[in-house]
């Protein structure tokens, strides 16, 4: 599934090898229709060799949104000095003719992506990044429609395109959580790459899995409540109601249970009722004003 859509230029027409007799053609005009990447290298560049190929993969990817040239600055001193070539590898970004953008030294490859993203947005064009931020955007909105499946399908393309997005990686998994799939939620969990996977969609998809397993043996709801109304110190039997109000689906419930466990003994269960406040804090969203009057009121409690 190719969630971008612009044509599928041939990489021959996208990247470029510049000359000084080439450049007003290459990046000066070209420039003045689709915005021009000018790597300035050289051979003996340890960096460029690194450099390099990332750049030409992100260009490559954004199918004809972004053009590139090479230029050998041993081969083009000229055009080196005008553009004033301190270090290499410099790059520059070329819209309309002018630089609009650009960078010196080797960037890790998340950033080499953000700068192709800018400098097609710069140039009023749609950027992989953008498309793929939309698709993200409307996964989300299949998820909450409760077609987990589709929204799963769209997940695992954008995946496709970008292995390392963390919001689409959160996403599957929390598609999966949503069908009922925990062995296959916890799979996908388990597997995600390195680089993403402390980032905050992932913790979250984390903390929804531990709650979703915790719904799976959730007791029921009216025992566990008079339960706890006959010995309001049954600490255990508090814990199990707050799981299970929120195996229901009644989330500031089971805050304020936990809430309420921790004032009684907080030290209680090797501090129980706070981790537990902290992996439902962390399911949600951190702007949701269950997470927001929680945090505010747990907060009072320990600093009290």
């Amino acid at each position: 599934m190719d969630l971008l859509n612009g044509g599928d230029a041939p990489a021959t027409d996208l990247i470029k090898d510049g000359t000084e007799a080439t450049f007003m053609a290459d990046v000066v005009e070209t420039s003045q229709e689709t915005p021009v990447i000018v790597d300035f290298w050289a051979p003996w560049c340890g960096p460029c060799k690194t450099l390099g190929p990332m750049l030409e993969e992100a260009v490559t990817a954004a199918k004809g949104a972004v053009k590139m040239v090479k230029i050998n600055v041993d081969e083009a001193q000229t055009i080196a000095a005008q553009m004033r070539i301190q270090s290499i590898p410099t790059v520059y970004a070329f819209f309309k003719g002018q630089p609009v953008d650009g960078f010196q030294g080797a960037l890790p490859g998340s950033e080499i992506k953000a700068f192709v993203d800018r400098v097609i947005e710069a140039a009023g064009g749609e950027s992989p990044g953008g498309q793929l931020e939309d698709a993200v955007q409307a996964a989300e909105e299949m998820l909450a429609e409760g077609a987990a499946a589709d929204a799963a399908q769209t997940f695992a393309a954008i995946l496709g395109e970008d292995p390392n997005h963390a919001a689409a990686y959160g996403g599957l998994v929390r598609a999966h959580i949503a069908t009922g799939d925990l062995e296959q939620a916890e799979a996908i969990l388990n597997g995600a790459p390195a680089e993403i996977s402390t980032s905050a969609e992932l913790e979250a998809a984390h903390a929804q899995l531990e709650l979703a397993k915790q719904a799976a043996d959730a007791g029921p709801v009216a025992e566990l409540m008079a339960a706890v109304e006959a010995d309001p110190d049954n600490h255990q039997a508090r814990f199990d109601l707050a799981q299970a109000l929120h195996a229901n689906g009644d989330v500031e419930e089971a805050v304020a249970q936990l809430l309420e466990l921790f004032r009684r003994d907080r030290e209680w269960n090797e501090g129980a009722a706070k981790t537990q406040l902290f992996t439902i804090f962390d399911a949600l969203k951190a702007n949701d004003p269950i997470v927001l009057n929680g945090r505010r009121k747990l907060s009072s409690m320990i600093f009290a």
